[in-house]
């Protein structure tokens, strides 16, 4: 995961047409010319840190943790059985581990990019109680100007005591490892990973979900799938993110949770979102979802204006490239996709439909309407949505405006 950063180039290249034109009549350029790239700066980086940290994993002289002065995110995972060639072997459990290493207290005054954000959202002039919101905005602008902390390591402890080192991390100050043999485990069973010290990850423990190679899972979409996102504009973007209070889209938790009773799944969240906001959608995550695995875009460290960028161009890639990853570690399993009609869910999972013959078994898409950058696009024409699901047929993708139009096709994929 750590591996594969795309960069500004990078997204500008994988960008579609799609995506160019609805952010051109959305005009998201213009308020990304507007707000701060690089507020965070490699210089603020010991030297050595950051020339040794071109080494990755590989790292020699890269040092653990010290509480006193490092942070770790430890992020969630989801464990899997490797594909052996013998059908009848019984391999043992593994999982990518990412952490993400920052320098504690290491962030700059922010005051000013608040005061910049809150007047971009015109907070005054709509008589809001702008002290109040201002500070919401001070607490979720500091991941972005948090110093990353490359050429570092985190040990960290099973329940049964076992420890394991994960890291160093890379260029992004993230680490990245396949760790095997973690015991004997049931399916759907969850552990809690715990850092060396504790104090060291301010935001928890990891959990480990567990994920037989048999079974169903559910990846969803979170931004305008699940979340009130508003990613067609870049003020409604800006707003929820920095402003108000994450709230689920109607309907979808109880529909999630009829899913999670049913099938029994195991849980991806796969967004485009920076890995900035992990702190911020995990506890809205397991306030309203099923726990699960959340797997973000590590695309704009130290750079808030990338946030937009990261979220609007190039996903459709993105999002293929980290379910190629899944289907490498789940090939087996019966996949339930969950998106919505802003952005590149549809032709996403209908790439995978055709790159992965029988293992996506069921696309629902949440049609976007009553928004007016949507009524600029032609996000929800039929024509649209029959190109993204070519060959795929048509008991297998459908189109959703309120969740409780689902709930007869969920009880259908109990025969499956």
């Amino acid at each position: 995961m750590a591996a594969n950063i795309p960069n500004l180039a990078q997204r500008k290249f994988q960008e579609t047409e799609g995506e160019r034109e609805a952010r051109d009549a959305a005009g998201f350029p213009d308020v990304e010319q507007s707000l701060p790239r690089h507020i965070g700066s490699r210089f603020n980086i010991p030297f050595l840190d950051n020339i040794t940290s071109f080494f990755g994993n590989k790292n020699v002289l890269a040092q653990e943790v010290d509480v006193k002065e490092d942070v770790v995110w430890l992020l969630d995972n989801t464990a899997y059985r490797p594909v052996l060639s013998d059908p009848g072997g019984c391999p043992p459990w593994e999982a990518e581990f990412v952490a993400a290493y920052f320098t504690r207290d290491g962030g700059k005054d922010v005051s000013g990019w608040v005061a910049e954000i809150a007047d971009r959202l015109a907070l005054g002039q709509q008589g809001d109680n702008r002290a109040e919101e201002e500070a919401t905005i001070m607490e979720r602008l500091i991941p972005f100007v948090n110093t990353i902390q490359p050429a570092r390591f985190v040990n960290v402890r099973f329940p049964n005591g076992e420890i394991q080192k994960l890291g160093p991390g890379g260029r992004n100050a993230i680490s990245s490892d396949i760790v095997g043999t973690m015991g004997d485990h049931h399916n759907g069973a969850t552990l809690e990973v715990t850092a060396i010290p504790p104090e060291v990850a301010p935001h928890g423990s990891m959990l480990m979900h567990f994920a037989e190679p048999q079974g169903w899972t559910v990846v969803s979409d979170i931004d305008d799938s699940i979340k009130i996102t508003m990613t067609m504009s870049p003020i409604g973007i800006l707003r929820s993110t920095f402003v108000s209070t994450p709230t689920p889209i109607t309907g979808m938790p109880e529909l999630y949770k009829h899913i999670n009773s049913l099938l029994s799944p195991s849980w991806f969240y796969l967004s485009a979102s920076p890995y900035n906001l992990y702190t911020f959608l995990r506890p809205f995550l397991h306030q309203y979802y099923p726990k699960g695995t959340v797997i973000l875009r590590d695309a704009s460290w130290m750079d808030l204006s990338g946030f937009l960028e990261s979220l609007t161009q190039g996903t459709e890639d993105y999002k293929a490239s980290r379910m190629d990853k899944i289907h490498n570690w789940l090939p087996q399993r019966k996949i339930l996709c969950v998106g919505d009609s802003t952005q590149s869910d549809p032709e996403a999972y209908g790439d995978m439909y055709r790159k992965h013959p029988g293992w996506v078994k069921a696309i629902f898409i949440r049609k976007v309407v009553a928004v007016k950058e949507m009524q600029k696009t032609d996000k929800n024409d039929p024509a649209r949505f029959e190109k993204a699901f070519k060959d795929v047929p048509k008991d297998v993708w459908k189109l959703f405006e309120d969740p409780s139009e689902l709930y007869a096709a969920v009880g259908s994929l109990k025969t499956l």
